[in-house]
């Protein structure tokens, strides 16, 4: 990790970002790691960051290729014909090129190297690697390499063959020896003479042996084609092409390989956002605001808002999130048609807007001085049932609670250490605002009211993300934070006892999403109070408020919005603040929270709410999600809410 960067001025609140401004601390980061405090905890030999393991073998999906249906690879529109590539060979052939002994798919190949099948999932294979063609091939002596890749593209193109790149190359992999016994070899006599003196410079260097005989490929060029594009067949037909432009030129031993590819850049957008952690992990109170469940703080890079990411999608292998507009936005500004354009600047969105970095760093160090207040009693009380234990006094008793202090100082400690290295971390990697850009916008309708059919309102906001950030994402998961007890949060959504409730509590309070809630069950809902009315109960993760619950209802909200120009009308979805909870459903910095139902229904978009002050909202007003997706699919065809197979989407940037 870099050095810290210190006696930098604080940035001003309503100024633009600049790359090169920290969050000023108090010492500076590097002093405060070497105080006395700081190494006694750390002598303290605390745990490391609990982390979820990642499968590093990259294989978890092997087992599906030795299933029953032997479909082909390439486009899956087409019937089976003679060229098509088996599913193993397709899918292994190339085993080794890529990252963890990946590579990508065949498609098809003329060389006459026969494809060993391995046996099963666990059996060895061949591990191929890319190397370079020799620089004394003919393609670089008396014919031009670039000559050939330009006429082998035309060629490409006039069988409308989506090429992602034209490659000239050679692969080379090791066949493994058979395995056999080894004859037993007898003792030589003839070197009685071998402890005469020798000097490490009178060996000779030991070259390494492999078990195998290395096999190297003609230079082949290899064509690279957009996924699920290309058949076999007119592969084949192609390569037919290639080969008699070649033997027009005489050219002989040359392969022609397809295989499935992307081109892409390869740029780093700072670290990753964090795994979500288990109950009762040290971060649990800290690490929502940098890691993958719903409801990130979000604000434009050059922009002062605040506000919090709705749900993610995915078109294809691109991955977006939806917020509202005015979240990026000025809502003085032009209220025009955004949509981006690569000739245009991008329009960056970062998590947490500068304030609200310093707020977070500050409430890390809150919770770290609250763990540091509880060493010294603690303290105290062992020193107390030490002496009683050593005096015999109440031995039994004392000893037991002599060793609950002790597990609970020990536990304390390891927090503090955690919390300390975790800060140092976020200061170290986050504090750079192009560090925590997270994307751009991609597409921002103007924002609407009363848009027909409905009526709605229109404040909606697509932002494409970059995957490299969110590579430990876990999908449309809502986390419930830890502000709200487990039964805390079962009693404000479903209070009655006399009934089984709908909702219940999940696994490490995280709540996965999944259907959309439409407008006729906004109008039917299926929940009782305690009064036997009829009620729906949601709830929502934001920026300000964290985890709240709320009634929708069903009697939509005439709203009139007022500006220099006239006024506006709407109907509103409204959410009530529950009446068994003193706090309020949302304040400011909430907008763009997804509210969801008892189930993880996806219920509405949150935009505003209604407040003379600032304290938060007396009603929250939120838009019908069921139609602000109609809208994100209308601009995005394909677009999905669901991973079916994260490890598949995210291989990429794994």
């Amino acid at each position: 990790m870099s050095a810290p960067i210190e006696n930098d001025p604080p940035l001003s609140p309503n100024s633009e970002s600049s790359d090169n401004v920290a969050v000023p601390t108090e010492p500076s980061l590097e002093e405060y790691v070497k105080t006395q405090e700081f190494d006694h905890q750390c002598s303290e030999e605390a745990r490391k960051l609990a982390i979820l393991s990642s499968d590093e073998s990259g294989d978890s999906d092997d087992d599906s290729l030795w299933s029953s249906d032997d479909n082909v690879s390439g486009a899956t529109t087409v019937e089976s014909t003679p060229y098509e590539v088996p599913k193993i060979e397709a899918n292994l052939y190339y085993a080794g090129v890529g990252p963890k002994g990946r590579g990508p798919r065949l498609i098809y190949r003329t060389s006459d190297d026969k494809f060993e099948e391995p046996s099963g999932p666990e059996a060895y294979r061949r591990l191929m690697r890319v190397i370079a063609v020799p620089d004394s091939h003919e393609f670089g002596q008396n014919l031009t390499w670039d000559m050939i890749r330009d006429k082998v593209v035309e060629l490409l193109n006039q069988r409308q063959i989506k090429i992602s790149s034209v490659d000239f190359v050679r692969f080379t992999w090791l066949d493994k020896k058979a395995d056999k016994e080894i004859e037993e070899e007898g003792d030589d006599d003839d070197g009685a003479n071998e402890e005469e003196d020798i000097t490490y410079d009178d060996i000779p260097p030991i070259k390494p042996v492999e078990d195998g005989e290395r096999h190297y490929t003609n230079p082949t060029i290899w064509i690279g084609v957009l996924p699920e594009t290309l058949t076999g067949a007119v592969a084949h037909e192609s390569s037919k092409d290639i080969r008699a432009f070649l033997d027009s030129l005489q050219v002989q031993n040359i392969d022609i390989a397809y295989r499935e590819s992307v081109y892409k850049t390869l740029p780093g957008h700072g670290p990753a956002l964090f795994r979500h952690v288990e109950d009762g992990d040290p971060l649990k109170n800290v690490i929502d605001n940098v890691s993958v469940p719903l409801s990130l703080p979000i604000a434009g890079r050059k922009t002062t808002m605040q506000g919090t990411l709705g749900p993610y999608f995915h078109v294809g292998n691109k991955l977006y999130a939806i917020t509202v507009r005015h979240n990026i936005f000025l809502l003085d500004g032009d209220n025009e048609l955004y949509s981006y354009h690569e000739s245009a600047p991008l329009k960056k969105v970062v998590v947490m807007g500068t304030p609200a970095f310093t707020n977070y760093l500050a409430s890390i160090q809150a919770l770290i001085g609250t763990h540091i207040d509880s060493v010294e009693p603690l303290e105290r009380k062992i020193n107390t049932f030490s002496t009683r234990v050593q005096n015999g006094i109440n031995v039994k008793e004392s000893q037991i609670k002599l060793d609950e202090n002790t597990a609970e100082l020990a536990k304390t400690r390891i927090k503090i250490d955690n919390l300390k290295r975790f800060f140092v971390e976020i200061k170290k990697r986050w504090s750079k605002p192009k560090d925590r850009v997270i994307g751009f916008v991609r597409w921002a309708p103007p924002i609407g009211v009363g848009v027909a059919p409905h009526r709605y309102t229109r404040d909606l906001c697509v932002i494409e993300l970059y995957k490299d950030k969110f590579r430990h994402m876990i999908g449309n998961v809502l986390s419930l934070g830890p502000e709200l007890s487990p039964s805390k949060l079962k009693a404000l959504m479903y209070e009655r006892i006399d009934v089984p409730s709908e909702f219940k509590y999940p696994e490490n309070g995280l709540l996965t999403l999944g259907g959309i809630l439409t407008a006729d069950q906004v109008n039917n809902p299926n929940t009782l109070n305690l009064q036997g009315d009829r009620i729906r109960r949601v709830l929502k993760r934001g920026f300000t408020t964290n985890t709240t619950v709320g009634t929708l209802t069903r009697f939509m909200s005439f709203v009139r919005k007022y500006f220099v120009t006239g006024s506006m009308e709407s109907l509103e979805v409204p959410i009530l603040s529950h009446e068994n909870d003193s706090g309020t459903f949302s304040r400011g910095g909430d907008s763009g929270s997804l509210i969801v139902s008892a189930v993880g229904e996806f219920v509405a978009l949150l935009t505003g709410g209604t407040n003379k002050g600032t304290g938060g909202s007396d009603i929250t007003f939120a838009t019908l999600f069921e139609w602000v997706w109609g809208l994100v699919k209308e601009e995005f065809p394909g677009a999905n809410l669901y991973f079916e197979n994260l490890e598949e989407f995210l291989a990429d940037v794994a």
